[in-house]
């Protein structure tokens, strides 16, 4: 989901007002694709997000400083070589293209002032950053060889070349009657794809509200419409311009997921329409609500987890089978003993297979024994018993193995939980060190984290009473075992993944509707948020012990009770 090249031309001019003439302070960098810009002008600090994500290129003013990798790229390196200190020239669009250039004025060799171009192209999967001077390219965050593109190719030291030229005719400046004529010519197209192919800059949303507004179907052909379907269609493009040039930036949202995003007021959808004073604020919202940002290793880490417990399920699969076979140790020493005692009645090499009466049997039941010819009684009685013996210690081995196993995937289930609800660079080097302790990842060179420390979410119950809810399996334990006071209440979801929650108590017995609550917030940070009736074990801190050895998370606990809720709605989430 992003904007069309129509819709980028009002952001380019937000841009614009704002960015030119400032200096380029500082550039951080949040993962592979999102760069922030911080640009100083006198009294005010802005800070802008370029982002080439696939799913949601975009290129915007944030509030909120982001986190910075610790060990940045080598191309966000060369932004910094090429940007930094650098004053901004110029903010402009290439036509109607989804592609908008940054002209930064910085100080070369000898004290001469060079001009460096920042080339944000933002479309879809193909979107790259592209730093040029003097329309060579210096470097470029997705290099592009002739492996990956016949067309249009970039790489260092080459020209820099434009995306292939469309054709098509710009509605801020050409006129309405020339676009006219030229919708008219497409007799054979659809109306929607007619308009598509004319008006440059135009994407889907776009053109879906021109014809909206217009009164027309979208599937109707050119060569049906008559003189007033075309005086429509002039008059919604005559609205639609001026909406541009004064912009009321437009979301619709259905059930939390963004189906659009304009520069203009979009009425062709069904869903809820929100507006904003700023392109910036109504993509940064989208943002949040697509949640696009992930933090760096959220993925790599999250498969590893995933791989990691279809092979522990896997492996519990196949002990169980082993274990099922194991169980008949008990046959084997029963067909031993009957043969034992039955061995002087048969002769050697004589009988693959002998009846006797069961020695074990009050009815004397018949049984049947197999035996191997090749070898005499008294050693297929020595078979028999070895092969009891052996599924006997491979029993008592496998159930070890079953209950690691199923301690393992326990464990791993509270990693893929804490992972589902990290967002923070230094929640994610949490949950790393413990792959590393748990051996489930190799150790590799160190970083040097700039990021804070992360602490537990924070909430209130109404009467004040403060509540702590560790992130991961690393936090869970030092909220347990080093923030919480002996007298605090600890709760978490019985027999179910999830958080460790700790209700500030201070030893005061706290309200019905207290501890209800802090349950619900516990049901909310487990596994069962989306269920209803979930129950929760709480009991006193100093009931909560760890067992010597045990996993990051792993307590046991005694003098608990049991309270069934619902998961809460969490609306005043804060952070330390």
């Amino acid at each position: 989901m992003n904007l069309d090249g129509f819709s980028m031309r009002p952001l380019t001019k937000e841009l614009e007002k704002k960015l030119v003439g400032g200096r380029i302070d500082k550039i951080t960098q949040q993962n592979k694709v999102n760069f922030t810009l911080t640009v100083r002008q006198p009294g005010q600090t802005f800070l802008l997000k370029i982002s080439v994500a696939p799913q949601n290129p975009a290129i915007y003013f944030v509030k909120n400083a982001p986190e910075n990798l610790p060990e940045p790229s080598t191309f966000c390196m060369v932004l910094r070589k090429n940007f930094e200190n650098g004053r901004i020239a110029e903010v402009r669009q290439h036509e109607l293209d989804r592609i908008i250039f940054i002209d930064v004025d910085t100080i070369g060799a000898g004290g001469k002032i060079q001009t460096v171009t920042l080339a944000a192209e933002l479309i879809g999967k193909y979107s790259n950053i592209i730093l040029v001077s003097e329309n060579k390219i210096i470097d470029a965050l997705k290099k592009v060889g002739t492996n990956s593109s016949r067309v249009r190719t970039v790489l260092p030291n080459q020209i820099y070349q434009m995306p292939p030229e469309q054709n098509k005719l710009d509605i801020f400046s050409a006129d309405l009657e020339k676009i006219l004529s030229a919708i008219k010519s497409e007799k054979n197209l659809r109306i929607d794809k007619a308009v598509m192919n004319v008006c440059q800059g135009f994407g889907p949303q776009s053109v879906k509200e021109v014809i909206f507004s217009a009164g027309l179907p979208s599937e109707i052909k050119i060569s049906e419409l008559d003189d007033k379907d075309f005086a429509s269609l002039k008059n919604s493009l005559e609205e639609i311009l001026i909406g541009a040039k004064n912009p009321s930036p437009c979301l619709v949202e259905d059930a939390g997921k963004v189906l659009a995003i304009s520069a203009v007021e979009l009425n062709y959808l069904q869903g809820e329409k929100k507006f904003f004073p700023t392109l910036s604020e109504m993509l940064d919202t989208a943002d949040e609500i697509m949640k696009s940002f992930t933090p760096p290793d959220k993925e790599k880490f999250t498969k590893l987890v995933h791989n990691e417990l279809r092979r522990a399920k896997n492996k519990i699969s196949v002990l169980e089978g082993e274990l099922a076979a194991a169980e008949s140790a008990e046959d084997f020493k029963i067909l031993a003993d009957n043969l034992s005692a039955y061995r002087y009645q048969f002769q050697d090499h004589a009988d693959e297979k002998i009846f006797v009466a069961n020695i074990y049997s009050e009815e004397d039941e018949k049984i049947s024994i197999p035996l191997d010819k090749k070898i005499t009684i008294a050693a297929n009685v020595q078979n028999l018993y070895k092969k009891y013996d052996k599924l006997k210690r491979a029993k008592n081995f496998i159930t070890e193995q079953i209950e690691k196993c199923r301690s393992e995937i326990f464990y791993l289930e509270t990693v893929e939980h804490s992972l589902n609800s990290c967002e923070t660079l230094a929640e994610i080097d949490e949950i790393k060190s413990e792959l590393v302790g748990g051996g489930y990842l190799k150790e590799g060179r160190k970083k040097t984290a700039s990021s804070k420390k992360p602490e537990p979410f924070k909430f209130f119950a109404q009467d004040g009473t403060e509540i702590l809810v560790g992130k991961n399996n690393s936090q869970n334990d030092r909220l347990t075992f080093k923030i919480a006071a002996p007298t605090d209440i600890w709760l978490h979801t019985k027999d179910i993944t999830g958080s460790h929650v700790i209700l500030r108590s201070g030893g005061v017995e706290p309200s019905e509707k207290t501890l209800t609550y802090a349950a619900e917030i516990a049901a909310k940070f487990s596994k069962a948020s989306d269920s209803s009736k979930v129950p929760v074990d709480y009991t006193l801190c100093k009931f909560v012990k760890k067992p010597s050895g045990a996993k990051p998370g792993f307590v046991i606990f005694t003098n608990q009770k049991t309270i069934y809720v619902n998961p809460a709605e969490i609306e005043n989430a804060k952070n330390f």
